[in-house]
């Protein structure tokens, strides 16, 4: 006589579990979530912005780029969030009195996603590039964002508490560590080269650029290096290479930095990974 089937059915979901599901967020939107916090916060405390039409106008030629290029690419319709990243990035750090560099910027920034790749992978952090190029292209145009927290310490104490458990969440917290770490060290080591208060030489982490720069460039899933040993030697790297380039008095060394170091590390772990690969494939008899 056979035994009658037995049936097994979930335990119906708890509040707690219902709660949960409500208050988690998928990690594809928390940066996204995050820089719409250091904008609101920015512009209602101190105007960061310089318009809300060219902030918006970034945002709506990345996203439109994104869409066409991930088509015509990939043939598929891309996930949104990054492309919003970049826009809106481009929309806090750029500045110009005209229109257009917003637009260009945002274009060149996710065209630089689907054209400059080795591998498969592209290399250079989006609005990092967008923006340099157009620093270094366009510099009669278009300038950097250069405006501090003021001395408003409460701004940038909630924004930095607030990037560094989304960072700690999405595990990333060790790159933003090292960098700061590394810039204050360097910067009492300029201060003492200089002549210069040294208070002058940290005070550019309290500007809004730089939380951008900390919690979204240098952190960037697709264009930083796969090992934590690799991410914190590159991002201590960054900081020394803007260290020489603030000597220099330049005024975008993080930025430049980061054009210059990112993609030589990225190139330096693939060519480690090929040499692995190489040496782990054994020749045929």
């Amino acid at each position: 006589m056979s035994q009658p089937a037995i049936t097994t059915t979930a335990p119906p979901a708890g509040k707690t579990d219902r709660w949960k599901r409500w208050l988690s967020l998928d990690n594809r939107f928390v940066p996204p979530v995050f820089i719409t916090l250091i904008l609101l916060a920015g512009h209602l405390s101190f105007g960061i912005l310089e318009s809300y039409t060219k902030t918006l106008l970034a945002i709506g030629t990345a996203m439109v780029a994104e869409l066409i290029l991930g088509r015509i690419f990939f043939h598929k319709w891309p996930h949104l969030a990054s492309a919003y990243i970049t826009g809106i990035s481009v929309g806090i750090l750029l500045r110009s009195p005209a229109f257009w560099p917003y637009a260009l910027c945002s274009l060149l920034a996710i065209t630089s996603k689907y054209v400059l790749r080795v591998k498969g992978r592209h290399i250079w952090n989006p609005s990092n590039f967008g923006i340099c190029v157009m620093l270094f292209l366009a510099s009669e145009a278009v300038a950097g964002l250069s405006i501090q927290w003021g001395n408003n310490l409460w701004a940038m104490l909630v924004i930095w508490a607030l990037g560094s458990v989304i960072i700690w969440r999405l595990r990333r917290f060790h790159i933003c560590a090292v960098y700061v770490v590394s810039f204050v060290v360097l910067a009492l080591i300029r201060a003492w080269i200089t002549g210069d208060p040294w208070q002058s030489e940290i005070s550019p982490a309290t500007g809004p650029e730089y939380q951008l720069f900390i919690f979204f460039m240098i952190t960037d899933p697709k264009t930083t290096v796969r090992s934590k040993l690799g991410q914190s030697i590159v991002a201590f790297c960054v900081a020394l290479v803007e260290f020489f380039m603030r000597l220099d008095q330049s005024i975008y060394a993080p930025l430049y930095a980061l054009f210059v170091v990112g993609p030589i590390a990225m190139l330096i772990e693939m060519w480690l990974n090929s040499r692995r690969a190489t040496v782990a494939t054994p020749a045929p008899a």
